[in-house]
């Protein structure tokens, strides 16, 4: 395994596009006619996400978010932005209607349908 020190340019480059998504959140907000949503929570720091998913048959059409939490789990947030108009993924897979998850991948039901 490498243990040499990143690349500061690199580190750099990351920071700055951490901050960019964190300040400017893409597809921030609720999504109308969601297919897929899961909340996810990290009880140990308080970041929580509520990611929602519009799929047509195997196609993620949109992705919309809505969280509070540091400026990684949201940056990251913003960062689902990209799946759209891929192929289903195990992300979209995991936010089936009414699934829950908590920081450690284990599932609990939410009491709403989605769809």
């Amino acid at each position: 395994m490498d243990t040499s020190p990143p690349d500061p340019q690199l580190s750099a480059l990351y920071q700055e596009l951490i901050l960019d998504h964190y300040r400017r959140p893409r597809n921030k907000g609720t999504l109308e006619q969601a297919t897929h949503a899961v909340s996810l929570n990290n009880p140990l720091c308080g970041d929580e996400i509520d990611l929602q998913l519009r799929v047509d048959g195997d196609i993620i059409k949109e992705v919309r978010f809505i969280g509070r939490g540091c400026s990684i789990s949201q940056a990251a947030a913003s960062m689902m932005e990209q799946p759209q108009g891929q192929v289903d993924s195990p992300g979209a897979r995991a936010g089936r209607p009414d699934e829950r998850h908590d920081a450690g991948g284990r599932g609990r039901r939410a009491g709403q349908n989605v769809g």
